[in-house]
């Protein structure tokens, strides 16, 4: 399955919010284990004006990945050096677009002059992350409800983790 990785832009927030509710509702059951609760905490922030508010901010950068003229994932880093989103349709995974947008977002935080890129992962995505080189650091628990997995990456030579980064923006993304 061949992927257009491009920038997001606002007027793709409507389909980006299926791409991710979707995801979390189907492909993270590991994780919220269908509690109602969590599903609506997880999802309380996932809809068009919130998702449109983070592409549009100047300190994120957003890609998604197309496929036959349709989006079936997205990428949001913030400036922090946190990869906050990437998710994929359930039917579009294990079909590259998430290494796809991974690498276009090391290549982009690299170029912007970061050092380490860092996540909060799910159980779910736990060996994907893994798989893509990312080293782990503990666990936090999201104010969703959810435990995460909080990862990091090198992508400049010598880079060391930062304590600092141990933070859960969980809310904003």
């Amino acid at each position: 399955m061949s992927f257009e990785i491009r920038p997001a832009a606002p007027p793709d927030a409507a389909a980006v919010c299926q791409v991710l509710r979707r995801s979390i509702a189907e492909c993270c059951v590991l994780d919220h284990r269908n509690d109602p609760d969590i599903l609506a905490a997880w999802l309380g922030n996932k809809h068009p004006g919130m998702v449109a508010s983070w592409f549009e901010s100047p300190t994120n950068y957003s890609l998604v990945a197309v496929h036959d003229g349709a989006i079936v994932g997205v990428s949001l880093l913030t400036g922090a050096g946190k990869l906050a989103l990437c998710y994929l349709l359930p039917e579009a995974q294990r079909q590259g677009a998430g290494s796809a947008l991974l690498r276009h977002m090391e290549e982009r935080a690299l170029a912007s002059g970061m050092k380490a890129l860092y996540l909060h992962s799910t159980a779910t995505a736990e060996r994907f992350f893994e798989a893509s080189g990312y080293r782990r650091d503990g666990n936090v628990r999201s104010p969703y409800g959810v435990e995460t997995i909080l990862f990091w990456k090198p992508l400049a030579q010598g880079a060391q983790p930062d304590a600092r980064k141990r933070f859960c923006n969980c809310n904003s993304a």
